[in-house]
């Protein structure tokens, strides 16, 4: 079929999005077709424009969708056309090791991610301009219309609006589970949050509902300083620097129980000043992504030893995406998880690079794309 699609044709370039016409594939076997009613506007799709991450074929981006199945190939069970669904960025199987070892945001389909081509048969369900073209996360949802594998699709309940449970494909996930999770908050502790744009602000969300007692949201724009309050922040400052003595104050010296790095990008030097903020056991989260040749970290050694300090990479927040989707849309429907809070603007498909820039210029928490076609 015909449709249209948001395409990054030089990664790395800056030269941001080209909207045009794509002729998308039918479904395989295990494939599933969505007509999206949304897509979030992720900091992760960005990094293929700018070259954060490297080594990308031209792909249509956008990793966040949620929308109603429109057809289903013969061999797909338990999802049927006009099902409410949300595509999870990271595929699970339910049979490699890490999925039946409770660890699905590990499956071994990851992999593929940064591919382009389908899982079903390596090839492209995407073309454009008379070649193949890749989908962001094996997904593309860039595009009204998807083509994706079964172990990407989750079906959630029919009362959802779509526009806020494509949040959840990602973002939403990754911050929350980064502190439920990946960090393992618990009642009581003292949390500190590094950057509070789309996946911070869930982190702080996050350390929330799990019950910390100081949420401290550390940012360089007072728009989002101001904004985290909202979602659970219980003290705010400008800058790492600033907030270990506030940290130290409220906690008596001995300092947070939990650090969690979101900043838009991660580098080596942010490590040491974060993992000073937590004591002794503390443990430091490092969700933001970093640039393929970052090997280089400032690391106090002798003083991670001696304190037991713990540093944890976080992917997807260490959330199960057939587990924890359903029931994060579950607490925004009871009221209890902010969704409707988080969408600064709404765009349309041709706005995409209007939304890039307000997110890079500090003026959203979440942008997302609507469909009008879906």
């Amino acid at each position: 079929m015909k449709t249209r699609g948001a395409i990054c044709w030089e990664p790395g370039a800056n030269k941001g999005w080209s909207v045009e016409e794509i002729e998308l594939g039918d479904p395989r076997p295990d494939e599933v077709r969505v007509k999206l009613a949304a897509s979030g506007l992720c900091h992760s799709d960005d990094h293929i424009d700018s070259g954060i991450f490297v080594g990308l074929e031209p792909m249509v981006g956008g990793h966040e969708g949620a929308g109603i199945v429109e057809e289903v190939g013969s061999a797909v069970k338990g999802i049927v056309p006009g099902d409410h669904v949300v595509l999870a960025f990271i595929p699970s199987c339910g049979r490699c090791y890490s999925c039946v070892s409770g660890h699905s945001h590990l499956c071994d389909l990851g992999a593929h991610l940064f591919g382009g081509v389908a899982l079903s048969d390596g090839t492209h369900r995407v073309q454009a301009r008379g070649k193949g073209v890749g989908t962001m996360c094996l997904l593309g949802t860039f595009s009204p219309y998807v083509v994706v594998h079964e172990d990407n699709v989750i079906k959630i309940r029919d009362d959802v609006p779509l526009d806020r449970a494509a949040l959840v494909g990602c973002g939403v996930t990754t911050g929350w589970g980064s502190a439920f999770h990946t960090a393992g908050t618990q009642p009581g502790d003292t949390v500190a949050v590094i950057g509070v744009g789309g996946i911070g602000m869930n982190a702080v969300q996050g350390a929330r509902l799990a019950g910390a007692k100081n949420i401290i949201a550390i940012d360089t724009v007072a728009y989002k300083r101001e904004r985290a309050k909202e979602f659970g922040a219980t003290h705010v400052a400008a800058s790492m620097e600033e907030a270990l003595p506030l940290i130290a104050e409220l906690t008596r010296g001995t300092l947070a129980h939990r650090a969690i790095l979101t900043t838009s990008v991660a580098e080596g030097e942010l490590v040491e000043p974060a993992l000073k903020l937590v004591g002794k056991r503390g443990v430091l989260v490092l969700t933001s992504s970093a640039p393929g040749d970052q090997i280089k970290v400032d690391l106090d050694l002798l003083t991670l030893t001696l304190y037991e300090k713990e540093i944890r990479g976080g992917l997807f927040g260490s959330s199960n995406p057939r587990i924890d989707i359903p029931r994060l849309l579950d607490w925004y429907m009871e009221g209890e998880l902010k969704l409707d809070e988080l969408v600064t603007t709404t765009y349309t498909l041709d706005q995409v690079n209007q939304g890039y820039k307000d997110m890079l210029d500090g003026k959203n928490l979440r942008g997302i794309i609507t469909y009008e076609e879906a």
